[in-house]
């Protein structure tokens, strides 16, 4: 039998034939593999990004399984606007894709569109109509548009009205919230108690005194989710329409108004209080026309001790951790130190069991008090922020008038325990009251006035913070004006926390696990301790030598003074000559000792900054290159086992 050999180039026909062919139908395969995922696997998301950009967190997965009716999304988006300025085109790709993801995950309960306003067309009408912020790109005055509205059924509204990148680590937050808001019609009902101008002073507003009259922002998030209803300094019933009630900083509260407070948690209310030993807010808010307030303090102490908690007004708590750089005495050499009565508490300050405080970066503080529970209180007390353990107690009085930072760093001497700022109590609390106290002079009590109780009913429910600046927005929020708008922009999480800490009291929790969500500050902390250590022991040393100056001053004018006569008193005696010599000396050595610890701070800190450039310069290449041979030497032995 004989066997026919084809031709050369009629075997490279067929092999060219056979790869077309192969080519046609992986390219089929691949259309139909795409189609039957699409139909599919609508919902399968991979995220690859370092910090699950596109991951939705479970909060917004409850929010958006549990709605009900539809919510309908516009997204207004110029697509000049992306053209002229790529960063924000790269920042609308990020919004679409998390939009489409919202749209996947809440099984069609949510509908997206997007519009494209081009000058001029009705598009861009109605962007205007719906209350979007339309923005310039060029001097020829045309607008683009980045902007979301959302409804509902019932025609309302929410909307962002342009997208800033600097919030883009809010994203989720601000959709999220959107959505809630709309799935949400009917909000609880949040009272709040303040001596603080939370909604703002119309008298300063009228003055035109710039950053004072204004509502803080807190006070302004607060009411996008809750009906918020101000309760007098002087009320005697809290209305049962109030689910929770924030008392922030109530100064001077008679009895018939802290009986309503008290009646308000035995009746099962939600009780947020924030008392403070010095109030950096009242102090740095003057009413117009009016000095700086002198009584800072607030306190609850009538109710909180009668409920087995303690709040001194008298202390403050200084810590070394995340304390504040603020400007130093122009007098003196350095410009900048750190002040520990404010500090930013970081998440190892935070209670990671609790949901309030779970997923928050740092919250700041400013001149808190200590909270303790009272001996044999039979409640539990679960704290939610503390303190490091190099912080220290000391008299209130230190921050309240002219505090001077580089004095107080210069005695602080860290005591090794961790204090509470702010905790959680639950228990059955026994009333502070043996019934109602009379009316304030001049007044009756109400037609409705319930019936007094003597213990809470069921285990009660309240937040107790030694803080009140917690509020205050220079500690936690940057405030620009974006072309008319007002942009808040956190770097702290205080404001998320307050919000929290109401949600979790009227039981609304979905949206507390991705308020934070996002990029956090990674500061450099083991940089960070050895300055603040050397810091620490370069203000006790230069405060050492103000001492040595100041007594060797008075032992020279004791000298003169000896002296008899008025040619006794210009002349310089031996005894003279030798003190000054001394005090020339010990200045001389002092001073010694200030280069010395400022040498060992740059030496500690540039032999760290070494041993990283090593590795980043050195070690990583030669770790690859180490790599690299051995998988070379590997390969040559498994080629040489081959051929034997």
């Amino acid at each position: 039998m004989s066997s026919t050999t084809l031709p050369a180039p009629a075997r490279r026909g067929k092999r060219g034939l056979t790869a077309a062919l192969a080519l046609v139908l992986a390219a089929v395969l691949a259309v139909g593999v795409n189609m039957l995922a699409d139909r599919l696997l609508r919902s399968a998301r991979l995220d690859l990004t370092q910090n699950s950009l596109y991951t939705l967190s479970d909060g917004t997965r409850q929010v958006l399984t549990g709605l009900q009716e539809p919510v309908t999304l516009r997204l207004f988006y110029s697509r000049r606007l992306g053209a002229t300025i790529p960063a924000y085109g790269a920042y609308a790709d990020r919004v679409r894709a998390m939009l489409d993801e919202y749209v996947a995950v809440s099984r069609g309960r949510v509908r997206l569109e997007i519009l494209d306003p081009e000058p001029f067309s009705e598009t861009e009408d109605r962007a205007q109509a719906l209350g979007l912020q339309g923005v310039p790109v060029d001097q020829s005055g045309e607008q683009v548009w980045f902007g979301l509205v959302g409804t509902n059924l019932l025609d309302d509204e929410r909307t962002i009205p342009f997208f800033q990148p600097d919030r883009e680590r809010f994203l989720e937050y601000d959709l999220t919230r959107l959505v809630w808001e709309l799935s949400n019609p009917r909000r609880p009902v949040l009272g709040v108690m303040s001596s603080l101008p939370l909604n703002g002073d119309p008298r300063a507003m009228m003055m035109r005194q710039p950053g004072v009259g204004q509502p803080y922002v807190i006070s302004t998030q607060l009411r996008q989710f809750y009906t918020v209803r101000d309760v007098p300094l002087d009320a005697q019933v809290i209305e049962p329409e109030v689910q929770v009630l924030l008392v922030a900083h109530a100064q001077n509260l008679p009895d018939a108004t802290l009986y309503a407070i008290d009646q308000f948690v035995m009746r099962g209310g939600r009780l947020i209080a924030m008392v403070d030993p010095h109030s950096e807010s009242q102090a740095n808010r003057p009413s117009p026309g009016q000095p700086p307030a002198r009584d800072t303090a607030s306190n609850l102490d009538r109710l909180l001790n009668a409920w087995g908690i303690e709040a001194p007004s008298d202390r403050v708590i200084l810590d070394q951790r995340g304390a504040w750089r603020v400007r130093a005495d122009p007098r003196e050499r350095v410009q900048a130190v750190d002040y520990l009565a404010w500090q930013n508490v970081p998440a190892a300050g935070l209670n990671r069991t609790e949901i309030a405080t779970a997923e928050l970066a740092q919250v700041t503080i400013a001149s808190a008090g200590e909270l303790r529970r009272r001996e044999g209180a039979a409640i539990e007390f679960i704290p939610l922020i503390t303190s490091s353990p190099a912080s220290q107690l000391v008299e209130a009085r230190l921050v309240r008038e002219q505090p001077n930072p580089s004095r107080i760093l210069a005695d602080f001497r860290p005591e090794g325990q961790t204090r509470v700022v702010a905790a959680r109590v639950r228990g059955v609390l026994a009333s502070a009251f043996d019934g109602p106290p009379p009316p304030p002079e001049g007044e009756a009590r109400p037609a409705d006035f319930p019936a007094h109780r003597a213990r809470s009913e069921g285990p009660a429910n309240l937040v107790v913070a030694n803080d009140a600046d917690i509020l205050e927005d220079r500690f936690w929020v940057r405030v620009q004006d974006f072309f008319g708008q007002q942009v808040t922009t956190p770097f702290s999480d205080n404001g998320a926390f307050v919000i929290n800490l109401a949600d979790t009291m009227a039981g609304g929790e979905a949206l507390v696990g991705l308020r934070s969500r996002g990029e956090s500050l990674r500061p450099f902390e083991v940089v960070e301790d050895l300055r603040r250590g050397a810091e620490v022991q370069f203000r006790q040393t230069e405060r050492a030598l103000q001492e040595r100056l100041e007594a060797t001053e008075r032992r020279l004018r004791e000298l003169r003074q000896g002296g008899q006569g008025q040619a006794a008193s210009t002349l310089i005696t031996p005894e003279q000559r030798a003190e000054i010599d001394r005090a020339r000396e010990e200045i001389r050595r002092t001073r010694g000792e200030l280069r010395q610890v400022q040498l060992e701070l740059r030496r500690d800190i540039e032999g760290l900054e070494t041993t990283l450039r090593l590795i980043n310069i050195a070690l990583v290449p030669t770790l690859l290159t180490l790599f690299a041979i051995g998988l070379g030497v590997v390969r040559a032995r498994r080629r040489a086992e081959a051929r034997a």
